[in-house]
């Protein structure tokens, strides 16, 4: 009995060391994917899932090349012998129980839904790896750079814009733009997207229309609320039927190379740093056209 006892108190304090450090470390999600290749030590790292290569789809394609892939199979994660696996909540459930079962540790992670879930799914991956200093480091430089985008948005906003609003409400001094994609949906202010255009000095019109979260906006109703820039992933090389919303001859009257900005999806699909890009390059359209607007 006291064997069996002993027995059990061993095989609980190994795997609390391996949780605490683990060695081989699996990922089967493209988020966790990217916040393990920026966390990992050299070496913990030893799968990522096969869309990380993917640059349409990932921020980190270039630095995924040098990892081995996975395509999230319970059969090919085990033969792996990871001490520790990281997903997403809803990437291939069905794996994730055959690998608890089998007795791997499993981290399940969030979709970010917002920009404070940035810093929280890299504290979370911190902790998981054991990594909580680098992942501090990456919060507090992540944390700086999203002020500086506030700072900047602030000063625009007291200055005004082209129709001579000011104020001191977060949409004074912004022009309004839509976030339009596949099937025409959009994304309001309580999303991840949402709070990516209005880090860059946009106001959303989301907001305006009564979307909080993301909800299909029917081409009418974006017709009618006349934004001043309609914003659209990079189309795909190869697009799908999902993406005929996106060349309705409509949008021709709508949008122009003026009034159009593009943003890879690449870079704000995940919770991740990268979303700094996003906002970088839509704050940039964004001072482009309120130099045009005030021009005229």
């Amino acid at each position: 009995m006291r064997g069996g006892i002993l027995i059990a108190l061993t095989w609980l304090w190994t795997m609390s060391t391996v949780m605490a450090d683990p060695v081989r470390v699996v990922s089967m999600n493209l988020c966790t994917d990217q916040l393990a290749m920026m966390l990992a030590k050299p070496g913990q790292l030893v799968s990522v899932s096969y869309i990380a290569r993917d640059p349409d789809a990932s921020a980190m394609a270039d630095v995924a090349q040098g990892y081995p892939i996975n395509h999230g199979l319970a059969e090919e994660i085990y033969l792996l012998q990871p001490d520790l696996v990281v997903t997403g909540t809803f990437s291939a459930p069905a794996t994730t129980a055959m690998l608890r079962r089998l007795g791997v540790p499993v981290a399940v992670f969030d979709p970010a839904t917002s920009l404070q879930d940035v810093a929280a799914r890299l504290l979370q991956m911190g902790a998981a790896l054991n990594r909580r200093d680098a992942a501090e480091e990456l919060v507090a430089e992540f944390e700086q750079q999203l002020a500086a985008f506030d700072q900047v948005n602030a000063a625009g906003a007291n200055t005004g814009d082209a129709s001579g609003r000011t104020g001191t409400d977060a949409d004074a001094g912004r022009p309004r733009a839509a976030l339009y994609d596949a099937n025409t949906y959009t994304s309001g202010p309580q999303t991840l997207a949402g709070q990516i255009l209005e880090a860059a000095g946009f106001a959303n019109i989301a907001s305006e229309l009564g979307y909080t979260g993301p909800a299909r906006l029917p081409l009418e109703q974006l017709v009618m609320a006349k934004p001043d820039m309609l914003v659209a992933n990079t189309p795909h090389d190869s697009p799908a039927r999902s993406e005929e919303n996106l060349t309705h001859p409509v949008l021709r009257h709508l949008s122009t190379p003026q009034t159009t900005g593009q943003i890879r999806q690449a870079d704000w699909v995940c919770g991740t740093p990268h979303v700094l890009r996003a906002i970088d390059r839509l704050a940039v359209e964004r001072r482009h056209f309120t130099k045009r607007d005030r021009a005229q």
